[in-house]
């Protein structure tokens, strides 16, 4: 045996584990949550759309023209590697007043959301505007448009909606991953600046 000890290798360094940084998708019924959420999602996203039964009929109004015949009755869910050192999660909230209850759960964690609005029916964003702006969660005005429906400008639609001028509000295409990834780096730059700020 050798009295000489040999050198040590250089220890390899250690990889950190990603950072999960979680985000709110909201907005009115039909607008198009749980699509914006499956369209970035790389994982068969998790929902718990329902079939819509009579009883919804004069409750829920999905806008002229809409074909929608389910309901997300908890929540919607999917996932997004956007580099090694950060994993987005996506968590969809139902568009009903009624399931409202569920939103301080949701919203326990995250970091910021996406408001999404559709243009001829601006008035069911209010909800998701004033819960984000009561707990202070930073936040992106995302107009979904809609085929056959009013169209207003983004300049417009800020106006209606009243929304603080530090408030993006983007045009998204919710089918587009393009769009909908362009929508979530928007909000993920809110959010640091929001931290530089503070610090």
């Amino acid at each position: 045996m050798s009295l000489h000890s040999e050198a040590a290798a250089p220890a390899a360094p250690v990889k950190r584990p990603p950072i999960p940084v979680k985000i709110l998708v909201s907005g009115g019924f039909g607008v198009g949550k749980t699509t914006t959420v499956g369209a970035l999602s790389e994982i068969e996203p998790l929902s718990t759309e329902a079939a819509m039964t009579s009883a919804s009929v004069g409750v829920d109004y999905a806008g002229e023209a809409s074909e929608k015949t389910t309901t997300t009755v908890a929540m919607d869910f999917g996932r997004v590697t956007i580099d090694d050192s950060i994993i987005l999660y996506m968590f969809g909230t139902p568009g009903q007043d009624r399931f409202g209850f569920m939103w301080n759960d949701l919203a326990d964690g995250a970091l910021g959301g996406v408001v999404l609005v559709d243009p001829s029916r601006i008035d069911d964003c209010f909800v998701a505007l004033d819960y984000f702006e009561k707990i202070g969660l930073p936040f992106v005005l995302a107009v979904n448009s809609f085929a056959g429906r009013s169209q207003l400008t983004l300049d417009q639609v800020r106006a209606a909606a009243n929304v603080d001028p530090a408030v993006p509000v983007v045009a998204v295409d919710a089918r587009s991953r393009e769009d909908v990834k362009q929508v979530v780096l928007t909000l993920l730059q809110l959010i640091l600046s929001r931290a530089r700020a503070a610090a």
